[in-house]
Parts: C-alpha cells; structure tokens; sequence
C-alpha cells in the first residue's frame, strides 16, 4: 500500500497521506514519497493547483518519533529534502493545505509549507513538538511568522498550545474554515477556482509575492513590473478579446 496517493480531480492533484493509523506521522519512506509526489506535480503541465491532505480524518500528527525511537528517523542533511520531505521545495504552483483533525509539530510546518490552508471547524493545529524537544526544522520558525506575525508566532511556537479552527481564522493561520469532514471538498474546490484563472499571470503575480519579502520596497516594486511584463507579454491580445467579450465578468471565467 502506498504511504501516499495521488489522485487528479481534473486540474487538481489531489496528495494525500495515507498511514492512518499513526495520524498520518510521516517516517522517512514517506517523506521520500511525498517529495516524489510534489516533484510530479510541479512537472506535470495538466495540473495547475495541489491539494495535500491526510487519509482517516487526520492531516498529519508530525514526523514519525516511534521510527526515530527505533533509530529509523527522517531524514536530517542541511542540503536536499527536509525531515518531513518537500518542505525545502519552492513550487512554482500553488498547494493548498486540508486540514482534517490534527496538523501539529511537523503537520502544522506541511500545512504552512502549503499556499493556503482550508480548515475543518474541528481541526486542531499546534507546535506540539516543544512538549517533546522536537524542534521546527521544516520551516516552521521561518513561514509561521510570515504568516501570523511574529508575536503570534512566538506564542505557539513558545507555549506549543492547541489552536482551534476560528482561532486560526482570526490569526491569519488559517484561510477558510470549512465543516467538518469538509475540508478536502472545500479545498478542491477553492483549488478549481485558482486553476480556472488566466495561469500566467496568477502564477507570475504569486511568484512576486513570494519573491518581494526578501526585498526592499523599491527592488520589489521593479521585480513586479518584471513578473508583470511577462504576464503582459504572454497574453496582451487575449487579455483585451477577453475583456471585450466580458470574459471575467462577475466571476464568470468560461
């Protein structure tokens, strides 16, 4: 049985977690499949968004510590593949996060590696692993504070308390809240709607997103008219047919 699964949903791979019966912990085979999956995905040109997710109603409780008790630990090199696997990765496509249950320890730092996180009502997120000495080392002390700021980030990462779906919410840690059980449909469905925009140049919008936070405000601003331009370029005549043809309108994108 494969540790994880990869199914497409038209332009959504859909990579899911499949060891449920430790919460989805990942070992180190795992993790290597993990990475092969995104690696997949970032090649493959049919498909446009990820959704990462967990089979059994759990995202991912963290890396496996039974296997590192058994001297059978995740992988642990400064350069290559992180300890939870494609962590050290830099898509060029987005990956959105469905959060059933737990997503804790080095779960939460999956969650954050992704785009978005869409959270089911239920879900329990958290740096579970400061109660056990485990340290964040799949981008956690790096993406948490981007994402929530770093007061809200130093209380998890210091206290390693549960946070709740609405807290998640009002923090910025989570995207959407969904119902639970829901969180899977939830984020395939967001994923098509992300997947069914003009692919340049949302891809070239995000890529200057990410790009601008190691720079100064001027350097960002040049860099985004680069992605811009190329966005531009790309598809000067279609953008004005489809504008013209009212293509986009009220959120029509057929």
């Amino acid at each position: 049985m494969p540790l994880v699964e990869v199914e497409r949903d038209g332009e959504v791979a859909v990579i899911a977690i499949n060891r449920p019966e430790v919460r989805n912990a990942v070992n180190r085979a795992c993790a290597e499949e993990l990475s092969h999956a995104f690696r997949e995905f970032e090649t493959d040109d049919t498909a446009k968004v990820a959704v990462l997710t967990g089979k059994g109603g759990t995202f991912c409780a963290g890396a496996d510590l039974a296997a590192l008790a058994r001297a059978e630990g995740n992988r642990f090199e400064r350069h290559g593949d992180g300890p939870m696997g494609p962590t050290r990765m830099m898509l060029a496509k987005p990956a959105i996060a469905a959060v059933e249950g737990y997503a804790v320890a080095g779960g939460l730092e999956l969650a954050l590696w992704c785009d978005l996180r869409v959270v089911a009502d239920d879900a329990v997120l958290g740096v579970f692993c400061r109660r056990f000495g485990v340290p964040l080392v799949d981008g956690g002390t790096v993406r948490l504070p981007r994402i929530v700021g770093l007061g809200r980030a130093l209380d998890l990462i210091l206290t390693g308390r549960p946070v709740g779906a609405e807290e998640a919410l009002g923090m910025g840690l989570a995207t959407r809240v969904a119902p639970k059980g829901q969180a899977l449909a939830s984020a395939i469905d967001l994923a098509r709607q992300i997947a069914a925009f003009p692919e340049v140049c949302m891809l070239q919008d995000r890529a200057s997103a990410y790009e601008g936070l190691e720079m100064g405000i001027e350097e960002a601003l040049r860099n985004e008219y680069q992605h811009g331009t190329v966005s531009v370029r790309d598809r000067m005549n279609e953008m004005a047919q489809g504008f013209v043809e009212g293509r986009g309108r009220h959120g029509d994108f057929g």
